[in-house]
């Protein structure tokens, strides 16, 4: 690397998250300073993911699910972050390395998915990830909407120490992955819920459901409301609330600290 890359990515680590976000090619940058890291599993199939590494390890890790859009630069820079705050962080692609740039083509491409596909697909990386020499034997998992769906399933497929989800699908079935009462007494370790009070699609309802579910399993969740509309994290759109997306970012580092620390 020259000297002029570091230079540029020292400065790129010293920007807060949602300018690195909020910017394209910024994201870009950042995301190209990364490690792209390449698994085989069930059936000769072949995945990807882009790897993160914190200043010193053994470090725990974090395992990132994108949203429906795919493993784009934005998920990506959001594990340089989650490196930056002391975790091995891997952004898994469920995708096969398409990335979609308008909602019709996210729609069709996280549509057309496999569930039964992804599941195994977040089981090899856990496995992946609990083995290497640069970890600890604490992991977590965070998505974001389709993500945040798929990063609960990541937690019943094979055990995590802490799960987050930002408003993502907590329906008693997302995926072809059962939610019900007897399906979460998998749950390893506790789930932490960011949700917005007018997001038409992850209501209220569904995450009172939840809730109901995981008391009934004996597992231990916490629900955080924003006043915010679906995606309020992401500064790419125009729902992003900035006060609740840093809210909600110091809610996660703080429950992943506790967790997975120690």
């Amino acid at each position: 690397m020259t000297i002029q890359r570091r230079t540029l990515l020292r400065g790129l680590a010293a920007l807060p998250l949602a300018a690195v976000l909020a910017d394209p090619l910024i994201a870009r940058a950042v995301a190209a300073g990364l490690e792209t890291v390449e698994i085989g599993i069930t059936g000769g199939r072949r995945v990807m993911g882009t790897l993160a590494l914190p200043a010193q390890t053994p470090a725990p890790a974090v395992m990132l699910v994108h949203e429906w859009w795919g493993l784009n630069d934005q998920i990506k820079a959001v594990a340089a972050e989650l490196a930056k705050a002391g975790y091995v962080a891997l952004a898994v692609d469920l995708c096969g390395g398409k990335v979609a740039t308008t909602p019709e083509e996210a729609k069709a491409l996280t549509g057309g998915l496999d569930g039964s596909a992804a599941a195994e697909t977040l089981d090899a990386w856990n496995a992946w990830l609990r083995d290497h020499t640069m970890t600890t034997d604490k992991l977590g998992t965070i998505g974001w909407c389709f993500g945040g769906g798929w990063s609960l399933n990541a937690g019943l497929v094979a055990p995590v120490d802490a799960t987050v989800v930002y408003y993502g699908s907590v329906g008693p079935e997302f995926g072809g992955v059962s939610r019900s009462v007897e399906a979460l007494g998998a749950l390893k370790g506790p789930v932490l819920g960011h949700y917005a009070t007018r997001d038409g699609w992850i209501n209220q309802e569904m995450v009172t459901g939840f809730e109901e579910r995981m008391a009934a399993a004996g597992k231990p969740y916490t629900s955080h409301w924003y006043e915010a509309d679906h995606a309020f994290a992401n500064p790419t759109t125009q729902r992003y609330d900035a006060e609740d997306a840093a809210l909600a970012w110091t809610r996660t580092l703080n429950f992943l600290e506790n967790r997975l620390s120690g």
